[in-house]
């Protein structure tokens, strides 16, 4: 800590989206659709699983729980920039930056292991058939769900401690649109060596191995199709991860393109980009991903809707 003259930061001002003052409103009008599409697509992903039994399965308890995250993490940033885009002084108090900092960790980790998951399922379900239902047994499923909301919990509760213990001096804007941790460090004026140090050494533990385990499941699946090579066999692998596959590449291309490749000049604008790609886009589009690539989930909404026709008329 340098000896210079220092204030106490009891609130943060976020700069918010580079946007004319004019489209202000067309702005606001369509973060608030995506936002609301987001949060009743996955409701609907939700409310399927549950009212269909036939979804009672391993791979659909890790969707219901990767579309609860995803309604969660939407609503971790988005509500509060439409409120500040209608605010004239767009602020949040120190208290609730490291509040929703702890909780855009946790649920952007959450989504990362909940995907790993899914991709083990698809392993098993296509390279072990036989013994399926034996290897995804209901207990391992649940323990698989409670380590990745216990290993978040740590992970997002450690760097929100890291992130208290800093002092912070005159300047208090965020050049961004929510409590970023990387833009809250350039801003410290405390020494931030522990809390770079603990980033890069968890980011590889919470980004880098399960995107390399979902890589490894994946090419494992590749070669056992490979080695009985049959249209019927490519069709039922597609069917079956072709989903899943689309909503990784999303998640993953995001993350990797906006903290593994940061650009040259370290555009503000450009992270803002690609924040807003996995906060805001990635979540809504997942529930068509799934809703419109798997068979099970249409036929889970048209059983749903025939008993309500039925209930309805007797």
């Amino acid at each position: 800590m340098t000896g210079r003259n220092q204030t106490v930061i009891s609130y943060f001002f976020l700069q918010g989206l580079p946007v004319e003052p004019e489209q202000q409103n067309l702005f606001f009008a369509l973060f608030l659709a995506m936002y609301l599409t987001t949060v009743l697509g996955n409701l609907l992903i939700i409310f399927l699983i549950r009212l269909d039994s036939q979804l009672h399965t391993p791979m659909y308890l890790f969707l219901s729980n990767l579309s609860l995250s995803d309604i969660c993490f939407s609503s971790v940033t988005i509500p509060k920039l439409l409120h500040n885009m209608l605010s004239q002084v767009p602020s949040i108090p120190y208290a609730g930056c490291l509040t929703q900092m702890y909780f855009f960790l946790f649920f952007s980790d959450l989504e990362s292991f909940l995907l790993v998951a899914m991709a083990y399922d698809r392993y098993v379900a296509i390279c072990f058939p036989l013994h399926y239902t034996t290897i995804m047994s209901p207990k391992l499923c649940l323990s698989l769900v409670a380590l990745s909301w216990g290993l978040t919990t740590f992970h997002a509760m450690l760097h929100t401690l890291l992130m208290a213990r800093l002092s912070f001096c005159a300047d208090n804007v965020i050049p961004h649109f929510f409590c970023d941790m990387s833009a809250l460090l350039k801003l410290s004026c405390s020494d931030t060596q522990v809390n770079d140090l603990v980033i890069f050494i968890t980011g590889g533990l919470i980004l880098v191995i399960p995107f390399l385990l979902i890589i490894t499941s994946y090419a494992r699946i590749v070669s056992s199709i490979l080695k009985v090579p049959s249209a019927r066999g490519i069709r039922k692998a597609f069917s079956t991860c072709g989903s899943h596959m689309a909503v990784v590449s999303l998640f993953y291309g995001t993350v990797i393109g906006l903290y593994l490749c940061p650009s040259a000049d370290n555009s503000t604008v450009k992270d803002m980009v690609m924040a807003m790609m996995y906060t805001v886009v990635t979540p809504m589009l997942n529930p068509f991903i799934y809703s419109l690539r798997n068979r099970d989930m249409k036929g889970a909404l048209e059983r749903v809707l025939c008993k309500k026709k039925t209930s309805f008329f007797i």
